[in-house]
Formats: structure tokens, sequence, C-alpha cells
């Protein structure tokens, strides 16, 4: 149903929505501390290394793909394929993939307006508790947050693309970026703040091996929302009058500067109230960043602005995390509508139904895993740790399928619609791509560089978490 599906309305709106699906928690936490445990500077440079010459590929493949067949992930597979199954699985592992990461991102999300309504309360002295965390995850009154999450975002997703995902975008990523900048500039006024400017930034190459080029990797990849279907069916809504290449790339800038700032913002607020740090204790867990230990860091503000201005830094920050949670949420919810609407041909009111019930079902005992449902929070063990069910939603679909759905992409590009295919529709819109260094490039890389090296992150990421 055409009508259901809609379209963006413009460049800026898909490069927005596409930008609010790739700047999540990984962004604003894990990145920061990853490069400052990692080499700094170095870490960067390797990073954008990979976005530029790993993930924008990708990015620009899983975009023309969605574009070319105007449909979902399994729609689009198919449809290029010319309906063979093995293809099609691939196409369903793109929806799987999209829908278990959303009961993830929901249940932190639900914790995350928690600590903000806390902080509100006056609770920060509270939160920044040893304890804290393990209370508040363990409340049951944690449903009716659920209730009126799951609330907001399927009103927003009732809006369509241009009324819903793309108006939110509009709202919120001039929003994030904004708070984000002050939020930035407030700190580096602190006393102390250049001891942590000069560990982000300053590069310590003698901390750079392998596994620091495989995080890097892994860091660039899943902050990009490359492998889950997101940009295929955004893709699915893109004008075929503007230029694929050129806006993918404005994506990338996007997202890769909302977490060079969050780099000068978090390491310099650490540095700043405890000079003493070591980031080699920090977790890179963006959970347990969030949650355990920025309370304490906003805490210890008080002996400058007091109580209720570190309370007001708090809510800011945590704001910031929740709008940038909220925008992920809504593009990573909207891959599995969109399938239902195209290979079901509902409605979207409909699709949306649908949706809300399977996610509910699942975010249920996403919620009991930590403490609430001692069968839920002990579900299973490998790697020789016990895990939740909330733990095996995160490492089998957020930390360990996302390489291989890039994988999938890399081989169907090359080898099956073939890089022919790939190149018609990405002259559509922008006549300089043929024989350019960039075409010539991704013909070579797609098949053969790109696809190794995602595979290698994917074995690397299995034998890491489970054995």
């Amino acid at each position: 149903m055409a009508q259901d599906r809609g379209q963006f309305s413009s460049r800026l709106g898909f490069i927005l929505a596409a930008a609010g699906s790739a700047v999540g928690l990984g962004n604003l936490v894990a990145f920061p501390v990853m490069a400052s445990k990692n080499g700094g500077a170095a870490f960067l440079v390797i990073y954008l290394f990979f976005v530029a010459f790993i993930c924008y590929p990708v990015m620009i493949a899983e975009i023309a793909m969605g574009r070319r067949t105007t449909r979902n992930p399994v729609g689009a597979f198919s449809e290029l394929s010319d309906g063979m199954m093995r293809w099609r699985l691939a196409g369903m592992l793109a929806i799987l993939t999209p829908f278990m990461i959303a009961v993830f991102y929901t249940v932190i999300t639900v914790w995350l307006v928690v600590y903000i309504k806390e902080i509100l309360g006056g609770n920060l002295q509270y939160l920044s508790e040893a304890t804290a965390f393990g209370e508040v995850v363990s409340r049951s009154s944690l449903f009716a947050y659920l209730v009126g999450l799951l609330g907001l975002i399927f009103f927003i997703l009732l809006g369509g693309v241009k009324g819903g995902i793309e108006r939110l975008a509009r709202v919120l990523m001039p929003t994030l970026a904004v708070m984000l900048i002050l939020l930035t500039l407030f700190v580096l006024t602190l006393d102390n703040a250049s001891a942590g400017i000069s560990y982000y930034l300053v590069p310590d190459f003698s901390k750079v091996n392998l596994s620091v080029v495989n995080g890097a990797l892994s860091q660039a990849f899943f902050s990009l929302s490359l492998g889950m279907g997101i940009l295929i069916t955004y893709g699915s809504y893109f004008s075929r009058q503007d230029n694929i290449p050129q806006s993918t790339r404005m994506v990338a800038i996007a997202d890769t500067s909302i977490a060079f700032f969050a780099g000068l913002l978090i390491l310099p607020a650490i540095f700043a109230f405890d000079p003493n740090t070591n980031t080699d204790d920090l977790s890179t867990s963006s959970v347990g960043l969030i949650f355990s230990f920025l309370p304490q860091i906003f805490l210890s503000m008080q002996a400058a602005v007091g109580y209720g201005g570190a309370s007001a830094v708090a809510v800011i920050f945590f704001t910031l995390v929740f709008f940038a949670a909220l925008t992920s949420l809504v593009s990573i919810i909207e891959i599995p509508i969109a399938c239902w609407i195209d290979e079901l041909k509902v409605s979207r009111k409909k699709a949306v139904a649908m949706q809300a019930v399977l996610l509910a079902l699942f975010a249920v005992p996403a919620i009991m895993s930590l403490g609430i449902s001692d069968f839920f929070t002990t579900f299973t063990s490998y790697g020789g740790v016990s895990k939740s069910f909330f733990d095996v939603v995160s490492d089998v679909f957020y930390e360990t399928i996302l390489p291989f759905g890039g994988f999938t992409v890399c081989i169907f590009c090359a080898y099956r619609w073939k890089v022919s295919g790939l190149k018609a529709e990405l002259v559509i819109g922008d006549d300089s791509y043929s024989g350019s260094l960039l075409e010539k490039y991704i013909n070579f890389s797609l098949g053969t560089i790109i696809p190794v090296v995602l595979f290698v992150v994917f074995i690397s990421t299995v034998s890491q978490i489970y054995f």
C-alpha cells in the first residue's frame, strides 16, 4: 500500500531520520571511553578510517537496495534475487534483528525515564550510591513506565514516515546537537578538564593492537546502524531524485560528529571532578557507565555549582541520552512495521498495533531480567557466565548479528544483485558517480575486502562472548 509506506519529504528529512537512527547509546557513552582506553586520537584515526572505507560503502549499498525496490529488507532481498529463498531468509534476519534490538533499547529507555524522574525529585545523591541501579531495575513500577513509553513510541509511528519519524527527527536531532554542544562547552570551562581533553585527543600508538582495531571497526559498524535493515527500509522512503552517496556521507558525518563531541563531554567531565581517574577501570558498557558511574560524576559537581546545579546538569545529560535512545528506538521499530505493511498488505495502523503487541510480549521478560524474576534473571549461561534474558538479547542481536548482516549485504550486492545493478541505482540522482573513484572502490571492495573484514569481526565477537 503506497499510501501507508510514505516517503521522506526532503533529503534533509532523510539525513536527520537516518542520523537519528544511528545516534544512540554507543555514540554518547561507549565511544568516548573506548577511545580513551585505546590510544585516544590513535583510536579516532582508526575509527574514521573504518567509517570511510568499510562502513560508508555498506551504507550506500543498503540504501540503494531499499530505494531500488521501495520495500523492506525481506522484500528487497527477495525482489533483487528473483525470490530465492536463501536471500529471503537473509531479509528475515534483517527484520528479526532490529525487532530484538528494540527489546533491548526499550528496557534501557525505560530506565532513562526513571532516572530523569528520580533526579528531578532531588534524588541524585541516591542514584550515585553503588546499590541504586540494582534497586531501580528491580522495581515493579517499571511496567507502568513501559506502558507509557510504548504509547509514546507507537503514537509517533502512527504518524507515518513524514508525520511521525521525520517530524520527530527534525525536532529532536537539532535539539540533541544543541544540548550536547552547550553541555560540552560548560564542562570544558571546568578546572582539570584539560586532562580529559589530553587523554581523549593526544594519540598513544603504544595501545594500538589487533583488539583495538577490532573494537574500532565494531564501534563504527554498530554506531551507523548497519546490518539491521534500517537503511534498507529508510532507503525505500528515499526520493529517486536525490543523491544517495552524498546523503549517506552527510549521515556518516553527523553520526561521527555526535560521537566526537560526546568524547569532549564525557572525558573532561570525568577528569574535572576526579583528576585521579584511571580510565582503564571504566567499563565500555553503555549501560554500566550511564547508570552506575555518571551519577557519581554529576554529584561531584556540587562543590562547584551546588546540589541543584549538579542535578540540573544531570537532568540535561540524561534527557540528551533519552532523545538519542528515542530516535533510535523509533527507527528500529519501523523496520518490522514496514515488513508487515509490504508483505502482509495491512494498513499502517494495523501494522503498528501488531508490532506494539509483539514488542510488549518480549519487553516484559526483558524488564524482569534484572531482579524481578529469578527465572529471567538466571535465564541461561555461556562463556562461563550466568546470563539473564536481557543479556541474551543484547549479546546475540546487539553484539553478534550486526557484522554478519553487513556481510550478507556485501555478498548479495557483489555476487547476486551485482555491482552493475548497484551502479544503475546510484547514478540516479548522481551523474558523477559513473567512472568516479568511489565507484571503482565500491566495485572492488564490496565483494573482497569489506566482507572478509566483517566476517572476521563476526567470528571474533562470537569467540569472545560465547567461548
